[in-house]
């Protein structure tokens, strides 16, 4: 990797990776890590140009994340670990554990989408209008050109396939809130599309994780814990 991810670690036992979603870091996690570093060695990423961890040279996308994770995951010696990821990484963690089904003991995917398409479609022109508006302002400002990338990512990605999807092997929980922005026949089609996998709805918006600390923290255990 051409550069050293930011995390912060607590607790101890079978890892637990948090992946936040786009233009966070791993405060969003705060909550939920100190609830989990009771049971499980818990691991906070801030993703490459998120929070203190740098930019560095290599594509910004989401399956370069996917790539720093496993370069993470190799570094630190974890050979295998459970992730958790939120919104956008939560499509890094459908990607990961289709490129490497063997590093995932248990997978949380919560208000993941597989393409573009899979977000609501009135949120979805909300984003595109707003990358216009930092396309313009990119020319003048070096943040707008960052939330202009932040924004295509959304826009644009992920692509992950059916049989990607069939390629995961770990336990998986497919996690959402009952007013998510993404569509939830996209979230059915993931569970679906994966073999061991279940659904479970939260009572809330995308940002249950922050809004509903205490039915994510229950539903998450329960899965963790079966």
């Amino acid at each position: 990797m051409d550069i050293e991810l930011f995390y912060e670690e607590m607790g101890s036992g079978e890892p637990l990776i948090l992946l936040h979603g786009n233009g966070e870091d791993h405060t969003i996690f705060d909550n939920v890590a100190k609830h989990f570093a009771k049971q499980y060695h818990v691991i906070a990423i801030d993703t490459r140009g998120h929070g203190k961890s740098p930019l560095g040279d290599e594509p910004f996308s989401l399956y370069q994340f996917a790539e720093d994770l496993n370069d993470f995951m190799d570094e630190h010696n974890i050979e295998k670990a459970n992730i958790l990821g939120f919104s956008d990484g939560g499509n890094v963690a459908l990607i990961f554990a289709s490129k490497y089904p063997e590093k995932v003991i248990k997978l949380i995917a919560n208000g993941a989408n597989t393409r573009p398409s899979g977000i609501k479609t009135i949120v979805h022109l909300a984003m595109l209008f707003r990358y216009f508006l930092y396309s313009v302002g990119a020319i003048f400002s070096e943040k707008f050109s960052y939330k202009k990338v932040l924004y295509y990512i959304m826009l644009y990605e992920p692509h992950i396939t059916k049989e990607e999807l069939e390629q995961i092997t770990a336990p998986t929980l497919v996690l959402v809130g009952t007013e998510d922005l993404i569509k939830e026949s996209e979230s059915k089609y993931i569970k679906k599309s994966i073999p061991n996998s279940e659904i479970v709805f939260v009572l809330g918006d995308h940002f249950i994780v922050k809004n509903n600390t205490k039915d994510y923290i229950f539903a998450v255990e329960k899965f963790l814990n079966k």
